[in-house]
């Protein structure tokens, strides 16, 4: 397959599956549309069921032999993926740029280079994998306890950060003895086929990792049929929290563990004490980085009284200095677009007023494509507002303002979700102080709610879902725990 730096795509590519180490096509496909043009960029093979129970026939067939071969072996396929996803980096870029439209900025130097960096972190962590020796309290019995693999895991993920999400989930499940499948977002799948390249490049030995995709009418029934064989044992869902739902159900039905990172109404509170500067840039990049279609992204900006008219001020000055010939957002779809459309047009009609952006269809140039959305900001929300509960995902973010810190904390902890949120104030004591009392999965002092480090878990409470990516808790989350005893 050719690569594209970005762009329109070209209709003539079919983007094939990965299964047992060999690329298939199938005689179904369907088209991948690039939200820069709102036409066909390249078209995909479409999984049916009995190419998913392959996948996982053949990931079944792999685990005795891959769960079996030493920490150093798999250390050096997951590092030589990671230098060929380097060497790739600017092609990878491009699909990720060209199926969901994707600025430069978000793929190149931010979902691109994070990959890489987790790749090579979790490989670094294969060897220090190990059980312990508890005392028991009988005397001559000894224990030993043991990290074993599952077997069969099966990574559900979605579109809007694709290298991040196949390979959090792909290798951290081969990195910790499992074999893997990968059910693609149809919105992706080139880029998830250029990760299933990557490793098989590296010398991935043929079944340990699977992936496919399938038609978006298809995906709940060949989701199921996946989740339901005996032999898948693990499960992780990356994805909303309406989806998540449908996911776990099918989980618990079948008694499998299931990791699930969901979707997010994340909360900046800008106190009193705040580096306004810093406070307004930081909120700035929270709320558009990748056209805010990240789970971290700020939703709800939470202001302190005393300094809501200066910050309102200077965020409104800020984003107004911005250069004109600037590109707008683009978001995944006409359909994305038409829907936050009408979450603005809600939110106004409820009684709050548009600080910064136009009212949907008011600045004709903000239609030059389907898919361009311009960053909105919307003052005077109210707790009762459907937007103020309801994830955007998209360049958009609300404004309300408090009277204290208490108050700012019981409107951030009043959401259904729980993922990532934010405090600004120069006083560390009560940052750490609000931080503990927020009911959220990670909460950053004096940065932006978007934040995901190799080294720092990730994952939320509430219906942001339970489990944690990255770092020792991840690769723990892919590992079971089995107890021996001896006498003697």
């Amino acid at each position: 397959m050719g690569g594209l730096q970005s762009g329109n795509g070209d209709e003539s590519v079919v983007v094939p599956l990965w299964i047992n180490g060999k690329e298939e096509f199938t005689s179904s496909t369907f088209d991948v549309t690039s939200p820069n043009t709102n036409e066909t960029c390249w078209k995909s093979a479409s999984a049916t069921k009995e190419d998913a129970l392959r996948a996982v026939k053949s990931a079944q067939a792999a685990f005795p032999s891959w769960s079996n071969t030493k920490p150093t072996v798999r250390r050096d396929i997951l590092f030589k993926a990671a230098d060929l996803l380097e060497a790739q980096a600017q092609e990878n870029g491009g699909y990720m740029m060209t199926e969901i439209g994707a600025d430069t900025g978000s793929a190149m130097h931010f979902i691109v280079p994070l990959a890489i960096s987790m790749l090579r972190d979790i490989a670094a962590r294969i060897t220090s994998i190990c059980g312990s020796m508890p005392v028991c309290q009988d005397t001559g019995t000894s224990a030993i306890v043991f990290k074993e693999p599952y077997g069969v895991t099966l990574g559900i993920v979605t579109w809007n950060g694709p290298y991040v999400f196949g390979i959090r989930s792909a290798a951290t499940a081969i990195a910790t003895g499992n074999t893997a499948i990968l059910k693609a977002s149809e919105l992706t799948p080139r880029c998830y086929w250029a990760v299933g390249k990557a490793f098989h490049d590296a010398g991935l030995p043929a079944g340990v990792l699977n992936i496919i995709s399938c038609k978006p009418e298809e995906a709940a029934g060949i989701a199921n049929v996946m989740i339901e064989h005996p032999a898948v044992r693990h499960i992780n869902f990356t994805g909303s929290t309406n989806t998540g739902r449908k996911v776990a159900s099918v989980c618990a039905q079948n008694l499998k563990p299931c990791l699930m990172e969901l979707g997010g109404k994340n909360s900046a509170i800008v106190l009193p004490d705040a580096n306004l500067v810093k406070a307004i840039q930081q909120c700035i990049a929270g709320s558009f980085l990748n056209a805010g279609q990240i789970c971290m992204s700020t939703d709800r900006i939470i202001l302190h009284s005393e300094i809501a008219p200066a910050f309102l001020s200077g965020l409104k000055a800020a984003l107004s200095s911005m250069p004109s010939d600037k590109p707008l957002p683009k978001v995944v779809s006409a359909a994305s677009k038409a829907r936050l459309d009408a979450v603005v047009a809600g939110a106004v009609s409820n009684g709050a007023s548009i600080l910064f952006g136009t009212l949907p269809g008011a600045d004709a140039s903000a239609q030059a494509s389907s898919a361009t959305f311009a960053p909105t900001i919307i003052s005077e929300m109210k707790s009762d507002m459907p937007f103020w509960n309801e994830e955007a995902f998209g360049p958009v973010v609300g404004c309300m303002v408090v009277q204290s810190e208490d108050e700012a904390i019981a409107v951030a902890n009043k959401s259904a979700y729980g993922l990532s949120a934010s405090v600004f104030t120069q006083d560390l004591r009560r940052g750490l102080r609000i931080a503990k009392r927020l009911e959220s999965g990670a909460v950053h002092i004096n940065s932006m709610t978007v934040r995901d480090e190799p080294t720092l878990p990730f994952g939320g409470v509430k219906s942001s879902g339970w489990g944690r990516f990255n770092a020792a808790e991840g690769m723990e989350a892919f590992l079971t725990t089995k107890t021996v005893t001896w006498d003697g």
